[in-house]
């Protein structure tokens, strides 16, 4: 698969994939990005000691990068749990500059996320538990229980059946009450779907480039 590494607005990199014309984060800015969806409007809105994230598009591993400094920097335990069914090349991921944007200090930590073994629960610090699994949404069950769900799949527009009513409501039945869905997508068909299996779904500002983003609570 043909994918080319970019530098986005903020400096941080992001993924251009030619054959379906999408980055893999905001040209804008792949970090400003991630952490305004995912972190500040996702896992920030979680007070508990211990946290479970899913998280439905690995990719570069950005999100997950960020979630374990969050951690770090507020004494949190996370289990962490990714799905992706077209894994990066290390000829790609080896070129990212993340880390040393975000932590220099989690380099090994950001290599072993990427070259472990898939569907292999690892133990990436004392307080960060990791398992990414390589699989289709559409036929993966989650495990259960998760506090913060990550929906970074590709758009609608390109990937119309990773953002279905089935696929949410299997993900809503996965997630405790009180638990939070984060996406940078803020289409009225998924705002439909989120509702319709039982979310409450607010609208809010989006990071640089992007009006909205959705997030939706069960409760």
């Amino acid at each position: 698969m043909d994918r080319n590494l970019v530098i986005s607005a903020d400096g941080s990199h992001t993924i251009y994939n030619p054959s379906i014309d999408e980055h893999y984060h905001s040209s804008f800015g792949a970090i400003t990005e991630s952490t305004h969806i995912f972190i500040e409007n996702g896992l920030n809105q979680i007070h508990s000691e211990s946290i479970k994230i899913l998280e439905i598009g690995f990719g570069t591993g950005l999100n997950a990068l960020l979630a374990m400094n969050y951690g770090i920097i507020k004494n949190r335990i996370i289990y962490y749990e990714t799905v992706e069914l077209y894994p990066l090349e290390m000829s790609i991921i080896n070129q990212l500059n993340y880390v040393k944007t975000i932590n220099a200090e989690l380099c090994r930590q950001f290599e072993k996320m990427h070259s472990s073994s898939w569907n292999t629960l690892q133990q990436l610090s004392n307080a960060f538990l990791f398992k990414k699994v390589n699989a289709d949404i559409i036929n993966f069950e989650p495990s259960g229980n998760f506090d913060v769900v990550f929906y970074d799949a590709f758009s609608p527009e390109k990937q119309p059946e990773l953002w279905s009513k089935e696929i949410f409501e299997k993900i809503y039945n996965a997630m405790n009450l009180g638990g939070v869905l984060t996406t940078y997508c803020a289409k009225g068909i998924v705002k439909r779907a989120l509702k319709e299996v039982g979310f409450k779904v607010e609208v809010i500002p989006g990071p640089p480039g992007k009006r909205h983003i959705l997030r939706a609570r069960k409760n």
